[in-house]
């Protein structure tokens, strides 16, 4: 079977996105659904207490996880940008340097994430009762920091080159193996919550090695040892590209522990709800991710041929197709929400009833305000295709504050509900942000952009 390259910068944008995404949507559909069954497993079968613990690991557990993918994801924009122009010695160097760079990182990031752990969690005032459940679930995690960063640095190099499907086959695959090996580990086992932890670095293992496996097979991507050398005026481009990200979602994360810091004060039960709905958060926004990575590639590969007008068009696609969407998934949770939740919620009936009113209510928050959360994605997203790291950075910034300010003195007005509102204000800080600069930034693009029309060969040539 051959990897499948897309190149985007021919075609009807709306189709090419959609085309793009569903495969990105299933994929993601198929992640979330191994960390739905991570929870209901711990959930119904260790009960609310291991479901409080897992849900105090999560913002630092995405902590990890967003450095890892804001490094990636700004590597993968220039691979983007060097396959749009045609220049496939300059990806095969691009590639190889991003492979070397994540190698460090990950080792820099594993040793980080072990250190850390027990002060952060103390530092967030989480319960003695389950602190030592928590920790032991972030030891492992961290310590498949390298399985996390070879799974998502391959994903990017296959989306860059326009090729969705094959990440999609590789979550199938993980996800199928995540639930078999949570049925082994945790029901056959016994291993309680350090088995959930070890069955999804097994799964991102498999989807590594499946993804690998097919880049191996791309005649574009035959690198050899020179492209592994690290060159000075790239690495500095790469790092320019990845680190802002990085520090975008690092700096998201700790505005989510700060939250995690005040619904700690509230109790078992309030985390247990908070943490249900949160496990949803991700089905929630599993298109906007979608057409997010979609409008990554495809306004790189376009900016790379020059084509600011297939720029514009797609962002119009782009942002109608989310509104669709965003509207659809609300209606859809609203529906079916408490169903859902109860998939994870197990105890006496004042134990469900109590941790479930905690729940809905903060899933009918979010999927109202949805709409809000599908601009961020699309708007950052082209952004970042564009080159443009830091202004995306800057709404991140805007996030946390938003988030933060919010978490603290809405409970004093509302009470515990307040807490459940930080972050639809988190939102409409970024995309106070996000719009204005996306503006800005293409009209100062479709200045700088100066394109020859070699009048012999009809061909082109653009130049930043």
């Amino acid at each position: 079977m051959a990897v499948r390259v897309k190149n985007m910068t021919t075609g009807k944008p709306a189709k090419l996105l959609l085309a793009f995404s569903f495969s990105l949507m299933a994929g993601n559909v198929f992640q979330q659904l191994y960390t739905v069954v991570d929870t209901m497993v711990v959930g119904k079968v260790l009960g609310v207490t291991a479901l409080a613990a897992l849900g105090a690991s999560d913002w630092l557990n995405w902590l990890m996880l967003g450095v890892i993918q804001g490094l990636t994801q700004g590597f993968g924009i220039r691979m983007a940008q060097e396959f749009g122009a045609g220049r496939e010695d300059k990806l095969r160097e691009c590639v190889g340097s991003a492979v070397v760079l994540s190698l460090f990182s990950a080792v820099l990031l594993t040793a980080a994430g072990q250190l850390a752990a027990r002060p952060v969690l103390m530092l967030l005032q989480t319960p003695p009762e389950i602190i030592e459940f928590t920790l032991l679930y972030l030891r492992i995690m961290f310590a498949g920091v390298p399985i996390v960063m070879l799974y998502n640095l391959l994903a990017c190099i296959l989306r860059s080159l326009g090729d969705s499907r094959t990440p999609l086959n590789a979550m199938i695959v993980a996800s199928l193996t995540n639930i078999a090996l949570d049925c082994l580990f945790v029901l056959g086992f016994h291993w309680g919550i350090a088995g959930a932890a070890a069955a999804t670095l097994i799964a991102q293992a498999v989807s590594s090695g499946f993804c690998f496996f097919y880049i191996k097979r791309l005649t574009i991507l035959k690198l050899e040892k020179d492209d592994f050398r690290l060159r000075e005026d790239l690495t500095r481009k790469l790092f320019f590209l990845g680190l802002p990200m990085a520090f975008q979602n690092g700096i998201i994360a700790v505005g989510g522990m700060i939250v995690q810091f005040v619904v700690n004060t509230y109790g078992v039960l309030f985390i247990a709800g908070f943490t249900a709905t949160n496990k949803l958060y991700g089905l929630l926004e599993i298109a906007g991710t979608s057409y997010g990575y979609a409008m990554v590639t495809y306004v790189g590969q376009n900016l790379g041929a020059g084509r600011m007008d297939r720029i514009r068009s797609g962002m119009r696609s782009a942002m109608g197709i989310a509104m669709v969407t965003s509207v659809v998934i609300a209606v859809c949770m609203l529906v079916f929400g408490k169903g859902i939740l109860g998939l994870f919620i197990s105890g006496s009936p004042e134990v469900v009833e109590q941790t479930m009113r905690i729940a809905y209510f903060y899933l009918a928050v979010m999927s109202v305000c949805l709409p809000i959360l599908y601009v961020l994605h699309v708007t950052r997203s082209a952004l970042q295709g564009m080159g443009n790291t830091v202004l995306p950075m800057l709404s991140g910034v805007a996030e946390f504050v938003m988030r933060t300010l919010s978490v603290i003195f809405l409970p004093m007005l509302f009470g515990e509900t307040g807490i459940f509102f930080a972050e639809i204000l988190a939102w409409l800080g970024a995309d106070v942000v996000l719009v204005g600069s996306y503006f800005v930034v293409t009209g100062k693009l479709e200045k700088k952009l100066t394109i020859v029309v070699n009048k012999e060969t009809g061909t082109k040539e653009e130049q930043l």
